[in-house]
């Protein structure tokens, strides 16, 4: 289905009707493995997703369903502690339905993460990557259909849907914490399976460096919003063919659990720093 205008208005006054008066400066959207730092949020408020919307209540690994709305690291936030995907059965529109939502309960910046196949063979499992860029080549996008003209413009600008000033906070904060943070593109695939090595080989002809089923029908509607995003991708498993070895889901969270001390240390960091 499309959503008018109204149902994201209907759906922003049930959020506030858990939250009064708070409103979030900054969305967090935290993928695989990573919601840990939802449970970092002081004085939090929470808002199941089944509170909203089509939800289908299906959360895949990784992933526990759920707002959490209070302050990390000096920032109002509305971390998103599990995402939703295409592959669930969710159109694109619904998978980026939170962006819309966060942007009329008075967020003007994303923070979005995912975990994602390594593409590059001289990067390492566990690394951390600073999106600068994505490729999109399946289907239609979260702007298909009618615009919704409160939001933005029918022809959205897409030169700079990662922040280059966001980049810049984050670099440096990684500096500081002595953090290696790779920068590259990030190359989406609808899932819910891995990627062929011959799909893996397209993607790094592309110029992809990493891979995975989320993140840029949500940085798409940011930019339509005009949202600033910074977009961390955490390393967790070479992709397909790269070594031969086969793919699994419990070694996405693994590695997760692994990186955790340094993504919350850097997500902090940024967040400490986003307003210079």
């Amino acid at each position: 289905m499309a959503y008018t205008y109204k149902d994201y208005k209907v759906n922003a006054d049930i959020i506030k009707s858990h939250i009064g008066s708070f409103k979030p400066e900054v969305l967090m959207v935290l993928g695989s493995g990573l919601g840990f730092m939802a449970d970092e949020i002081i004085d939090p408020v929470i808002v199941e997703y089944r509170q909203n919307y089509e939800y289908k209540g299906r959360e895949p690994l990784g992933h526990a369903g759920r707002y959490v709305f209070g302050e990390l690291a000096g920032k109002r936030v509305m971390a998103m502690q599990g995402r939703l995907h295409c592959y669930q059965g969710y159109t694109m529109e619904q998978v980026a339905f939170p962006v819309r939502l966060a942007k009329m309960l008075g967020a003007e910046s994303m923070i979005i993460t995912n975990a994602a196949g390594c593409v590059n063979a001289d990067w390492h499992v566990g690394e951390l990557m600073l999106i600068r860029d994505h490729i999109r080549l399946f289907g239609f996008g979260p702007l298909n259909g009618d615009n919704l003209d409160e939001f933005g413009v029918r022809f959205p600008d897409m030169s700079e849907v990662y922040s280059n000033k966001y980049a810049q906070i984050a670099k440096e904060a990684a500096k500081k914490q002595g953090i290696t943070l790779r920068e590259g593109t990030y190359m989406f695939f609808p899932g819910p399976q891995y990627e062929t090595p011959a799909e893996i080989r397209a993607a790094r002809v592309l110029g992809a460096d990493a891979v995975g089923m989320s993140t840029v029908p949500e940085s798409t509607v940011a930019a339509h919003c005009g949202m600033k995003t910074l977009g961390i991708t955490l390393l967790t498993n070479m992709a397909a063919g790269v070594l031969k070895q086969k793919l699994s889901g419990e070694e996405v969270i693994a590695a997760s659990a692994a990186a955790a001390p340094r993504f919350s240390e850097l997500i902090r960091g940024f967040l400490a720093n986003m307003d210079e």
